[in-house]
């Protein structure tokens, strides 16, 4: 929220919507805090779309006007697709490095940062006296440590190779695969049988579990979630993700994924349905957009042009 921006926007007559919105646990205490500069920060906003009736809430006890709410969702959910039949030539490609047998249990760890990759380890590790076939998919958030992961994998002594160097259409021979590429990590998720989204167990506020939710994967994360609170509470709710505590929470997780596949496609299905269930955002924000403007019914046209404000 830009208070000059909304000044200078309301004293031009330049009407201001505010799309996908949420207010965070972490920010909320400080808008309570300057409450009363904040009230007439929001009363410059013509509305506001939010996610959630949580953060809904949030926003009316600052001070906006409980009139200029629209509950629309997030839009996370409708900015990913499930690909359809015949439209998978991308992915395709992707895949062709990933010649998996249909019953080769590959674990993705996804977007992990410093201080997870351990514990990750250590679960795999468990997974491996259970399934002794089993692959990890380990994907750093951060290139720059894309080393460092491959000599903690090797210093744990899994055999490890790194997705630049896997040879074409050859299944991959090692334990672990480190993902060094860029725009890849959700093609894969189609092959996995479980996935651990990272940032969550090191407390970095977590990452987005849509992506693998689209492809009706389980889907595990750790206690740390603040940047996605309302839609991971949402997936817990609903029984379509587990959160675990602590490193040996994974492990426990992870075998008992492994060992029980009714459980797994239990998660997986469920986490889909929850993305289908609520998809439908980006038009409900369309159409919350569309109220502020005066549209001339015969042309329609915009009446008031958009200016550039400089």
């Amino acid at each position: 929220l830009w208070p000059n921006l909304l000044r200078a926007c309301r004293s031009r007559g330049v009407r201001t919507v505010l799309v996908n919105g949420r207010i965070s646990s972490r920010s909320y205490p400080r808008y309570r805090f300057v409450r009363p500069f904040f009230r007439r920060v929001l009363g410059d906003l013509d509305l506001a779309c939010m996610q959630s009736d949580e953060s809904a809430r949030r926003l009316i006890d600052v001070g906006i006007d409980p009139g200029k709410i629209v509950m629309t969702g997030s839009l996370k959910f409708d900015s990913l697709e499930a690909p359809a039949a015949g439209s998978l030539r991308g992915r395709q490609r992707v895949l062709r490095y990933f010649r998996m047998r249909e019953d080769r249990p590959v674990v993705i760890a996804a977007s992990t940062l410093k201080g997870e990759e351990s514990a990750v380890l250590t679960a795999f590790r468990r997974v491996k006296r259970l399934r002794p076939d089993a692959l990890l998919i380990l994907a750093p958030r951060k290139p720059e440590r894309f080393d460092e992961v491959a000599e903690l994998v090797s210093g744990e002594g899994f055999s490890a190779a790194r997705r630049s160097e896997l040879p074409v259409d050859a299944e991959p021979r090692a334990d672990v695969v480190i993902l060094d590429t860029f725009g890849e990590l959700a093609a894969l998720f189609q092959i996995a049988t479980a996935v651990f989204v990272g940032g969550s167990l090191v407390d970095a506020g977590g990452h987005n579990i849509l992506e693998p939710a689209v492809f009706g994967k389980a889907i595990l994360f750790g206690p740390y979630m603040q940047n996605f609170a309302e839609i991971a509470q949402t997936f817990l709710d609903n029984g379509a993700a587990e959160q675990v505590a602590s490193e040996a929470g994974l492990t426990s997780a992870l075998v008992g994924l492994l060992e029980d596949p009714v459980r797994r496609a239990r998660l997986g299905a469920a986490a889909r349905a929850l993305v289908e269930a609520n998809r439908g955002a980006k038009h409900r924000t369309l159409d919350a957009i569309a109220r502020v403007f005066p549209y001339d019914t015969r042309s329609e046209a915009v009446v008031r042009p958009f200016r550039l404000v400089h």
